[in-house]
């Protein structure tokens, strides 16, 4: 929880807006990228991203002064953390701040969604809706492969011969755990579209023969059966109380006797202040989704317990997510 000690941190807080849109205009310009091992003018910038100059000048000053660019004799480069991480093709490259540039429209809609009581609904062209889920699936896919390296370790796969994913988005997890274990079998559930992507990932990373896929919503498709563990990873904020104690059912009749499942997300403290990027992230389900939320422990017991699930634990994950396991 912030401690807000003065009216200059009330203030900080107020604008903090101005730096994310700097940051996030500039990668959406692609500066970064044309910069790159240049030292270069504003006018030869603008020239290559087809801006103004005068006010392109204006932004890689301002990105100066937050540490991103460097500046001499009126020429631009990027500092070394800016080379790492926010130019194109790179291996580090932080793709997943093309989803955030996606956030900040919706954001900008948080009061009259809470007037509203939920989101408010656009609808996008194909081509938007393709853009968003390509940047989607492309930011989780980033913070996905560190992610599921620990989440591998954290759990006993040794049992474990068949997986299933659901909304596995790039399997990012699911493929974190087959390298673990090259034996198992993992099924990854995911829309149509998505699906396209998951591919992908999975073939790129060469391990096409451990994987197969079902196209459809984890909503309204009935599960095969026989899998010794089931992931929901990043899922149940997505959708309602109701929605999650449905879906944990669907998951349960799927399991293998001792099979596993597992739900990876924010575990919010009773009272709902606690963690931090939690209580966020509650809003961004509200101004992206139509019914989803952050949930506590004792919510998704009472999923586990209505679907016969048992031998319940909680595990730390150490990045802003917890994990709840249970047994059938």
């Amino acid at each position: 929880m912030k401690e807000i000690k003065s009216s200059e941190d009330i203030r900080e807080i107020a604008n903090a807006f101005r730096e994310s849109r700097i940051l996030l205009s500039a990668i959406e310009l692609g500066i970064f990228s044309v910069i790159d091992k240049h030292l270069i003018s504003a006018e030869d910038v603008a020239k290559k991203i087809n801006t103004d100059t005068r006010v392109t000048d204006r932004l890689l000053n301002a990105l100066c002064a937050m540490g991103l660019l460097k500046k001499v004799k009126g020429r631009f480069f990027n500092s070394d953390l800016a080379s790492k991480y926010l130019v194109e093709d790179k291996p580090d490259f932080m793709g997943n701040l093309f989803h955030t540039n996606h956030l900040w429209k919706s954001w900008s809609n948080l009061t009259e969604s809470i007037k509203q009581g939920s989101s408010l609904k656009s609808e996008k062209t194909k081509e938007e809706k393709h853009n968003w889920t390509e940047a989607f699936i492309g930011a989780m896919h980033y913070r996905g492969v560190n992610q599921g390296k620990i989440l591998a370790m954290m759990i006993d796969l040794s049992n474990v011969e068949k997986m299933l994913d659901v909304g596995g988005g790039s399997a990012a997890f699911s493929m974190e755990i087959v390298k673990k274990n090259p034996s198992i079998q993992a099924t990854v559930l995911d829309l149509p579209y998505v699906i396209t992507l998951t591919k992908k990932y999975v073939n790129e990373a060469g391990l096409q023969n451990n994987f197969d896929f079902i196209e459809g919503s984890y909503l309204s498709l009935d599960f095969e059966s026989n899998y010794d563990l089931i992931l929901l990873s990043a899922i149940i904020h997505m959708n309602s109380y109701e929605q999650n104690k449905l879906l944990v059912k669907k998951c349960s009749d799927a399991l293998n006797k001792n099979g596993m499942l597992i739900i990876n997300d924010f575990i919010m403290s009773e009272d709902r202040t606690k963690p931090y990027h939690g209580t966020l992230f509650a809003l961004n389900m509200l101004v992206g989704t139509s019914n989803g939320d952050t949930y506590t422990e004792q919510e998704i017991r009472e999923w586990f317990e209505s679907a016969g699930l048992s031998n319940i634990e909680r595990k730390n994950t150490s990045f802003n997510s917890d994990l709840m396991i249970a047994v059938k």
